[in-house]
Formats: C-alpha cells, sequence, structure tokens
C-alpha cells in the first residue's frame, strides 16, 4: 500500500462524492461516518491516492465479540470454541474487531485494494493487539463472501437465514503464522 495514505476519518470532515458501485457504502461514508464516529459507535479509515489525493478507499471498524448466539446451536459454538481454545479459556464470549464497511472506489477495483486494507486490519490487531482481540467479523453481503472467504475468513453459523448479510469470523491466531 505505498502508493497510498491511510488515515482517520476527522470528525467534522464532509465527504463530497465517492463511488465505489454500491449506494449504501457511498451513502454511509458521504452522510453517516462522521456521526458514527463523534458517538464513538465506529471510525472510519480513508485511503487515499498519494499520486492525485483522491479517496481509493475506506473502511469502517467497531468493536464486536464472538459468542454463542452467533451459532444455530450450542453444539456448533463448542465445535467453534474447542479447535481454538483449551478448557480453562473457554468462555460465552471471545473478543473480535468487526469489519462494519469495506468499500474501493470503482477506479480502483480489481487492484487487490480490498484484500491489502483486510491484511492491514489483521495485522493491526495481531502486532499491536491493545485490548484483547482474537477474531475479525464482517457481516458480507451475498456476493462478496468468496472474496472473504479466500482471505481466510470462514461462516459463523452452518446455516444462514435468509438475511441480507452472511456472518464471517477470521481467527487472527493463524494470521500472526502467515
Amino acid at each position: 500500500m505505498k502508493e497510498f495514505t491511510i488515515r482517520k476519518l476527522r470528525l467534522d470532515e464532509k465527504i463530497e462524492r465517492f463511488d465505489c458501485g454500491d449506494p449504501d457504502l457511498n451513502h454511509f461514508l458521504i452522510k453517516e461516518a462522521s456521526d458514527y464516529q463523534k458517538a464513538l459507535l465506529a471510525v472510519s479509515y480513508i485511503v487515499e491516492d498519494k499520486r492525485s489525493g483522491a479517496i481509493a478507499a475506506y473502511f469502517t471498524l467497531a468493536n464486536d465479540h464472538v459468542s454463542l448466539h452467533d451459532f444455530n446451536t450450542l453444539t456448533d459454538f463448542n465445535r467453534f470454541r474447542r479447535k481454538r481454545f483449551p478448557n480453562e479459556k473457554r468462555m460465552k464470549n471471545y473478543p473480535a474487531i468487526k469489519i462494519c464497511r469495506i468499500a474501493v472506489s470503482a477506479t480502483m477495483q480489481g487492484k487487490s485494494l480490498g484484500k491489502q486494507m483486510l491484511n492491514l486490519v489483521k495485522a493491526l490487531f495481531v502486532k499491536d493487539n491493545r485490548s484483547g482481540c482474537r477474531f475479525v467479523t464482517v457481516d458480507a453481503y451475498p456476493a462478496a463472501t468468496v472474496f472473504y472467504e479466500k482471505q481466510g475468513f470462514v461462516p459463523v453459523a452452518s446455516q444462514v437465514e435468509s438475511n441480507r448479510t452472511i456472518p464471517l469470523v477470521f481467527d487472527l491466531m493463524g494470521y500472526k503464522h502467515l
């Protein structure tokens, strides 16, 4: 990501335009991201092209957790925990960071920028894990699940309700060995 600058969205910053091809993602950055930040609910990061100064992409993060309620059954949750934690570390929920939004401008799509942003988020919470964070979560649009699965995310529930998004999780423990 050498040709880009990544910075936190300033609280009173007004984004005039951004187009990733998805009206909901565009609207969030232009109209809502600053309000979420002011309310301490989520933080958005802007990825700017160093040459043009244009917004190439953005991502928004918030705290989250992976818990029993994310799974269809107690058995599914216990299978998830058993693979990752010894008995004494089995809790009812585990700390996570949620990727609330991630978008790449239409002019920058197809250049691996989305993959690079995901790797950046993973690295941030492995190399500088300030509060304890084991997982990265995302509620993915059905069309984007293949992209996330290629990046190591797995579905949380074995059966997904007919919902607009699909919950996926990435275990950061595996990332530090890549």
